[in-house]
């Protein structure tokens, strides 16, 4: 059984929710990462993605030095190390995430990206079917 564990990227980046939106966006270019986990004291309150600094920061005329926590995503999904890759694949692709946090006793130990899961031969129809519903427009809220 291939775990989470052996294939996540330990090493992430994260901005706490008093950072500002500069801070994050210029993490994110150095990184070349498209979402940054916001941790405080090691556990995911939220994440905040390039589409949450353009769409609730720069399009609502707010400014680089808004906090990070006025703009993030707070209903985070996150998977586990001991998740299997289809368990997160098929998680990914219900929720619409490319994404997927990975916590262990209530921290952040790591991230999956379906680039990730898609790199692998292995798992090319997991990540293909992940892609394929992520993909699909989400309908908007009425």
């Amino acid at each position: 059984m291939n775990l989470l564990r052996d294939i996540m990227t330990e090493n992430v980046a994260t901005v706490s929710p008093s950072q500002t939106v500069q801070d994050a966006a210029r993490l994110m270019s150095d990184y070349n990462v498209g979402s940054i986990p916001v941790v405080d004291q090691g556990r995911v309150i939220g994440i905040i993605t390039d589409r949450d600094i353009t769409l609730r920061s720069t399009a609502q005329g707010l400014t680089s030095t808004t906090a990070v926590s006025e703009v993030m995503s707070s209903h985070v999904i996150w998977g586990t190390p001991e998740m299997n890759v289809e368990e997160a694949a098929s998680l990914m692709a219900e929720k619409q995430i490319r994404r997927l946090p990975i916590v262990e006793h209530d921290q952040l130990i790591g991230v999956i990206a379906l680039g990730d899961i898609a790199t692998n031969e292995m798992f090319d129809e997991e990540a293909e079917a992940a892609l394929t519903n992520i993909s699909i427009p989400s309908q908007p809220e009425v």
